[in-house]
């Protein structure tokens, strides 16, 4: 059963994925109840927008995520869906303006650092999403997606307080592990080694600075006859 669950990303375990499939069912049923206890449109109105189940998956499944961080959270699908109204408002072609609206929201969200793959969902639902949300206009930002995006980064906050993962992530070294002695190392090192690669990773630089530091601690101790 368990090979099933081999985590794709690095670093992952069953055990985390099973606290993430436990964090989204909280996360999306508290999110749906709280909102459907708030003042908001009309009844028939969605109450949670589809692109929170992928928030979800970042929040409670990837919480060190530079993606997944509150910011990205809120600020990614909220200035998404306002690109995605606005774009709806001025393209009169349905395909034309989908295709606006997400690489609309790519740029709002590189400019404004808060890059949320789920921002994309939320520019192509402001045009695609059907009479309700066309009827909603701006008012679509406000509610549903941003009140569900700031109860949702909440909640993560909330949960992973007993989670045992930090979020807002922020790297700490592990506990009870010295840091070992080694040679300075700059920041830009870190850049220029990610520029050298082309390649965009779903890493922070200070989590590259402290996994590097791990993996020297680590081939020290095999070098020694510890390991």
């Amino acid at each position: 059963m368990r090979r099933y669950f081999v985590p794709i990303l690095a670093g992952g375990s069953f055990r985390d994925r099973l606290v993430a499939c436990l964090g989204a069912l909280i996360g999306i049923g508290l999110t749906g109840f709280i909102c459907a206890m708030l003042p908001g449109p009309a009844t028939g109105f969605l109450l949670v927008v589809a692109p929170m189940g992928a928030s979800a998956v970042l929040i409670f499944a990837v919480p060190t995520s530079p993606l997944a961080q509150p910011w990205p959270v809120i600020g990614g699908n909220a200035i998404s869906a306002l690109v995605g109204v606005s774009v709806a408002a001025l393209v009169p072609g349905p395909a034309l303006a989908a295709g606006l609206a997400v690489a609309g929201a790519i740029l709002a969200m590189s400019l404004t650092r808060s890059l949320h793959p789920p921002g994309g969902a939320a520019a192509l639902t402001a045009v695609v999403g059907g009479p309700a949300v066309m009827q909603a206009g701006y008012g679509f930002v406000v509610a549903p997606v941003l009140v569900n995006a700031v109860v949702l980064a909440a909640l993560g906050v909330v949960f992973h307080r007993f989670s045992g993962h930090s979020y807002p992530h922020r790297p700490v070294s592990a506990a009870g592990h010295a840091m070992p002695q080694r040679s300075p190392r700059h920041p830009a090192d870190i850049d220029k080694a990610l520029a050298d690669l082309g390649e965009t990773f779903d890493v922070s630089r200070e989590d590259l600075d402290l996994l590097f530091d791990r993996v020297e601690h680590h081939a020290a101790q095999r070098r020694a006859g510890k390991a």
